[in-house]
């Protein structure tokens, strides 16, 4: 899989509040819409809407226009920006599992897993650029770590780091599947394998699942593979 899109980052605050998707909604035509016309469109007070423009402003998901009429004070409307259309768009999990299932359908061993590897680093990718601990031992890969789990947090996956003694590598545990829709209980375990390796290409150093829910575990841990 070539890597020409653009990579777009994971929002370290998660899900869009579903007030503030209301607002987005309301963009989505293409319009530019004043605090006024929003108001009466979504039925709530105007303190109550610029503060969610605010909240969408800092999270770069609409922008802000002047508007100068005659020799009044100047107003603003507001417009989605392309990330604000992609976060406003329709639920993506109908897409997603029509993907995954034609992905593992495929007859074509070498072809499904350079599909799936890829899918891998990519995802790997996004969280990895926004990790800002260094790679030099293993004090900084339990950094890498917790902060990579702050962000899975961010995007509702339940997870934990945990490590048994000083000497110890850390463990990443993630408590319940992040896309139950798409796990199989099979001899691939495909989501299971691309999700070892989306986490060694986000930390920089592989990890592999040593132990996992489909097995009876509690949860699904990751662990640093030793190194020479």
């Amino acid at each position: 899989m070539t890597h020409s899109a653009p990579l777009h980052t994971v929002p370290a605050s998660g899900q869009l509040r579903s007030i503030d998707r209301d607002l987005l909604d309301a963009l989505r035509g293409g319009e530019r819409l004043g605090v006024t016309e929003l108001t009466e469109t979504l039925g709530v007070t105007a303190t109550a809407v610029r503060q969610r423009i605010e909240r969408l402003l800092d999270d770069g998901l609409i922008e802000r226009h002047k508007v100068v009429a005659g020799r009044g004070r100047p107003t603003f409307s507001y417009s989605l920006t392309a990330d604000g259309h992609r976060r406003a768009g329709a639920n993506q999990a109908d897409l997603a599992d029509a993907m995954w299932q034609e992905i593992l359908s495929l007859e074509d061993a070498s072809v499904r897993q350079q599909l799936l590897a890829g899918i891998a680093r990519r995802l790997g990718t996004v969280y990895k650029q926004q990790l800002t601990a260094g790679h030099d031992d293993a004090s900084s890969l339990e950094l890498r770590m917790r902060e990579l789990s702050k962000l899975m947090t961010g995007n509702r996956i339940p997870n934990d780091v945990s490590r048994q003694g000083l000497a110890a590598l850390p463990v990443l545990g993630i408590t319940a599947c992040p896309y139950p829709e798409l796990t199989d209980e099979s001899e691939q375990r495909s989501m299971c394998h691309l999700e070892e390796e989306m986490l060694s290409e986000a930390l920089g150093r592989p990890v592999e699942l040593t132990s996992c829910r489909l097995d009876g575990d509690h949860c699904c841990q990751f662990s640093p593979k030793e190194t020479s």
